[in-house]
């Protein structure tokens, strides 16, 4: 089987189970079968070979054969702090981001924005990711932390990192010349764009504007525009 299954708690021992939506995928669509051997994966940054001990009823037993460490990830930290879109562009947006190497995204709440990151939908992009990394071969989740104001965002953003703002009133992306290198910050809107006191609050803590051309482009489109220039320029 090649199909990836993803179990929590993180593995301890040398038994784990799947259960809810694993389980099911496991037992129902992959037609799994005791003594079938399956690849996977606690969000730890391992990756195990596990074989099918028993199927029961919304749990499917695994005895672990191995583990390896495998990494995937970005040799920096990489934060994209969001004002999240509405509805499945979420979704999307969570997906791609995963799969270009994000560590974490940050929900904003800033003064345009147009969805508010409530527990509910924060719950169902952590879904999102765990499925997003299965596919894409990730053995360390996405993080996907506590809402913050925009403003509060800019104040504590560590100033270690390379901090971009995304700005149409900013310097190309296209030509910025950033020396260091190390960890990245970006910051994208809503599609009303930052307000001018979060634009402000973000300049007096020495972020970067940076346009990302000429186009108007959706929320989720400029946080994957950003994500890929820093996963190819720093990685």
């Amino acid at each position: 089987m090649s199909d990836r299954f993803f179990v929590s708690p993180p593995i301890a021992g040398d038994r784990a189970i799947l259960v809810g939506d694993e389980a099911r995928h496991a037992s129902a669509v992959m037609r799994a079968a005791v003594g079938d051997d399956v690849v996977v994966f606690d969000g730890s940054g391992a990756e195990f070979t596990a074989r099918v001990a028993a199927i029961r009823k919304g749990a499917v037993e695994l005895s672990i054969v191995e583990r390896r460490e495998i990494s995937h990830e970005l040799p920096f930290s990489l934060t994209l702090a969001v004002a999240l879109p509405k509805g499945e562009r979420q979704k999307w947006l969570v997906e791609k981001a995963t799969e270009l190497g994000v560590t974490w995204i940050v929900p904003l709440v800033a003064e345009h924005g147009v969805a508010q990151p409530v527990e509910s939908a924060i719950d169902r992009l952590r879904r999102a990711v765990i499925e997003a990394s299965k596919q894409c071969g990730r053995n360390r989740l996405m993080e996907i932390a506590a809402p913050a104001t925009a403003i509060d965002f800019f104040a504590t953003a560590p100033k270690t990192a390379i901090r971009l703002i995304a700005d149409p009133n900013g310097q190309a992306l296209s030509g910025l010349n950033v020396s260091q290198t190390g960890d990245v910050v970006a910051a994208i809107g809503p599609e009303g764009g930052f307000s001018s006191g979060e634009l402000g609050a973000a300049a007096s803590s020495g972020w970067q504007a940076v346009s990302l051309g000429s186009r108007i482009l959706r929320v989720e489109t400029a946080a994957v525009a950003l994500a890929t220039w820093a996963a190819l320029r720093y990685s």
